[in-house]
């Protein structure tokens, strides 16, 4: 006695036997395609004959089973009426501009990021057969990728190290979207927006620096010029005609600005006699 499990297998046809039923139809519908073809000749080379550029192929399905032989392009390609229907893939290269994120990064900071995504189909077939809509699978998954990226760096590293994250972005994405059949070709960060008490916190603070820079530098100045007059004063000490020129020059200084005081330049020996007289008494 037969069990109920074993029974019931006899009742349902196998799997093999319904696949070799489904092809044999197909092969029925193939012919009459071909038949219905040939009766409405040239009428149907109108139909069957299909142009796709070089920046496209077509990926054709037979009673919804993938054509042998890949994707067909760029040119003229042939189709059966009735029982093929094919999809146009564009192989240019996309630019997906995602909006602004709301990301919180490691060290507790509310940022707004946006960045560009370049991205192009690789294999046509895969981007049909294996997902629904590539395109938009792959811009979700930018955003996506967009917020774990920049939630798992600190705020410094994020405005610092812009064209490391875009490639380690790209790297990932590359991946993820290999069994779609896309490539993704460059990642750019475009803009990284801060609160704005955190703006004028960060604007305090550069400010804050760039004085302390300058009262730094200017204190170098201070000291450089002290030391180079300590030089000029001990060179002219050693020279009385070095002296002597540098005296007539500052008076020639005087004389040159627009003023009412008249001045008589006394020879320096002069007024050496007068201080060593001044002395003696």
């Amino acid at each position: 006695m037969p069990l109920r499990g074993e029974k019931d297998r006899e009742d349902f046809p196998s799997e093999d036997s319904t696949q070799s039923d489904s092809k044999t139809c197909g092969n029925i519908l193939v012919v009459l395609s071909w038949i219905l073809v040939i009766m409405t000749m040239p009428f149907s080379l109108f139909v069957c004959f299909k142009v796709v550029q070089e920046y496209e192929r077509a990926v054709i399905f037979r009673l919804g089973r993938l054509l042998s032989g890949g994707a067909k392009g760029p040119g003229i390609f042939f189709i059966l009426p009735c029982v093929d229907n094919y999809a146009r893939v564009d192989l240019r290269t996309r630019t997906y501009d995602v909006p602004p994120q709301e990301v919180l990064t490691k060290d507790s900071v509310t940022v707004s990021v946006d960045a560009v995504v370049y991205y192009r189909v690789n294999n046509a077939t895969i981007s049909i057969a294996n997902v629904e809509n590539a395109h938009h699978s792959t811009r979700l998954l930018a955003q996506t990728t967009l917020r774990n990226t920049m939630g798992t760096r600190p705020l410094h590293e994020i405005l610092s190290e812009r064209e490391t994250i875009s490639g380690n972005m790209q790297i990932s994405l590359d991946e993820a979207t290999d069994t779609w059949g896309i490539k993704v070709e460059r990642v750019e960060i475009k803009d990284v927006r801060l609160p704005v008490q955190l703006q004028r916190a960060m604007a305090a603070e550069a400010e804050a620096a760039r004085e302390a820079r300058a009262k730094v530098i200017a204190a170098e100045g201070e000291q450089k010029a002290s030391r180079a007059l300590r030089e000029a004063s001990e060179v002219i000490g050693d020279s009385p005609a070095a002296l002597q020129l540098r005296y007539l020059q500052t008076l020639n200084t005087i004389s040159a600005e627009k003023n009412s005081t008249i001045v008589f330049p006394l020879p320096i020996d002069m007024l050496t006699y007068f201080m060593k007289a001044k002395e003696m008494s």
